[in-house]
């Protein structure tokens, strides 16, 4: 089971995985209704190295980026989940619209995102690649997508 941890615990335990020379991988995302696709996913991270540290948008993030009517599970409920999937070491929530500031602070080993990504427009590329770090994505499966899945239950919704 995954730990829920503010930044300032997290950059101590930091400092343990570099002197044991454990690899940190990061990854982050709002995690608004978890499914099999986020599962499979952080799975897929976690093979990358070590440790996975999971960067989860707060509410008041969410609801710049996506608007009033989300997130549709409440901050606590999501890192609660997150932090109880085998593959997540720890949940890290972070106040601002991209995980930047965050990445900068922990300087993963590996950051992964979603291959919907594009490597160049990754956040926190380039200081990950100047530390050292590699970035990595992971192929995206739409069928998994929570975009998709809240796209369905608003359609189905609209026509009853």
């Amino acid at each position: 089971m995954g730990q829920i941890i503010d930044i300032d615990a997290f950059l101590l335990r930091r400092q343990e995985l570099r002197a044991q020379k454990r690899k940190l991988v990061f990854t982050n995302g709002v995690f608004d209704i978890i499914h099999r696709g986020h599962v499979e996913y952080l799975q897929r991270a976690k093979s990358l190295g070590d440790f996975l540290l999971v960067g989860m948008n707060s509410d008041a993030s969410v609801r710049r980026i996506k608007g009033d009517k989300r997130p549709i599970v409440q901050e606590e409920d999501r890192a609660f989940v997150l932090s109880h999937l085998n593959p997540v070491d720890y949940v890290c929530v972070f106040e601002e619209e991209t995980p930047l500031k965050l990445i900068s602070q922990v300087l993963p080993d590996v950051l992964v995102k979603g291959a919907d990504w594009s490597l160049e427009s990754i956040v926190g590329k380039d200081v990950v690649e100047k530390s050292g770090g590699v970035v990595r994505t992971i192929d995206f499966v739409p069928e998994r997508s929570t975009t998709n899945i809240i796209d369905i239950i608003l359609e189905r919704y609209s026509r009853s």
